[in-house]
């Protein structure tokens, strides 16, 4: 089966194409814009894959502020663009979102299911939402909805939350993190794995996908220094002290039982387990860093 990867070079596109092999075909900048109709089309027109993941995005939550015509372009009008071509093809569409898209309600303490009522905030969140609101228009779609990607990435990865906890234990021993805002990070490796699950069966609809329990970006690097057994004070701050331009949910933990239900599924692992089997396999191999400090999703 040929499944298509827009996003190929990010940091779940790369791993998408890693476990998919010989049966994905890789798509990103600068050869393939999802804001470009012709161009989505007619690549795929060329392919005929009998499914698309869509793991592109504009994933800049701030600047997401000041270039919103850009930022819905491709997170709306891209996935527009993909349905168009999943209905020439008869092609299942995966289109990958956020927690995001709820976190409105800051005194919500009960994970999200997936029939809760979304409530975004901010331009990025709006439009990832307005992008699910066009994949549910293809009847054959998945919308897979995420927190706190990290993974090894691809030549277009702008970096990940855990890479950078650990360079920055390399220059200073104190760390100043976010401490109320309640998510779960998740291994792209297990997300990928769990696409590509979804893609053997025909049980269509929306998913929450990420690693099992719930913890704040503060009590997450915590784990990761002591992980790997760097001594760096970590003091948590407020959203407010951090002083970003976009706003950010204050809960957005995500219920995966619906995903858990399907029977064969691969389970997503505590995220605890998932950090150190990532930070393992990143001492074993290596893998890329940037100096870019990101919890975003």
């Amino acid at each position: 089966m040929r499944i298509a990867v827009a996003g190929s070079q990010g940091q779940l596109g790369a791993e998408l194409c890693r476990q998919l092999g010989a049966d994905g075909v890789g798509f990103d900048l600068p050869e393939f814009d999802l804001t470009d109709r012709e161009c989505v089309l007619t690549t795929l027109a060329g392919v005929e894959p009998h499914a698309i993941i869509n793991a592109a995005a504009y994933t800049d939550v701030d600047g997401a502020e000041c270039e919103a015509a850009t930022c819905r372009a491709v997170n709306a009008g891209g996935v527009a663009h993909l349905v168009e071509a999943c209905r020439r093809l008869d092609a299942v569409l995966v289109q990958v979102s956020t927690d995001y898209v709820f976190g409105a309600d800051a005194a919500r303490r009960t994970p999200y299911r997936e029939n809760d009522a979304p409530r975004p905030q901010g331009i990025y969140a709006h439009t990832k939402l307005e992008g699910e609101q066009r994949a549910a228009t293809w009847a054959r779609h998945f919308i897979v909805r995420t927190c706190g990607l990290y993974g090894r990435g691809g030549r277009r990865s702008p970096g990940n939350f855990v890479d950078t906890m650990l360079r920055v234990a390399q220059m200073r021993r104190a760390v100043r993190v976010v401490g109320d805002q309640h998510c779960t990070p998740t291994w792209s490796r297990h997300l990928a794995r769990a696409i590509r699950f979804l893609l053997t069966t025909d049980r269509y609809g929306v998913y929450h996908v990420v690693n099992s329990g719930a913890t704040t970006w503060h009590a997450f690097a915590e784990e990761i220094f002591r992980a790997t057994g760097q001594e760096v004070a970590v003091e948590p701050i407020t959203t407010a002290e951090y002083g970003a331009r976009a706003p950010r949910p204050a809960f957005s933990v995500l219920d995966t039982g619906k995903y858990h239900g399907l029977p064969g599924r691969p389970a997503m692992p505590a995220w605890q387990d998932a950090l150190r089997a990532y930070l393992a396999e990143r001492a074993a191999g290596g893998t890329r860093s940037s100096g870019r400090v990101t919890g975003d999703r």
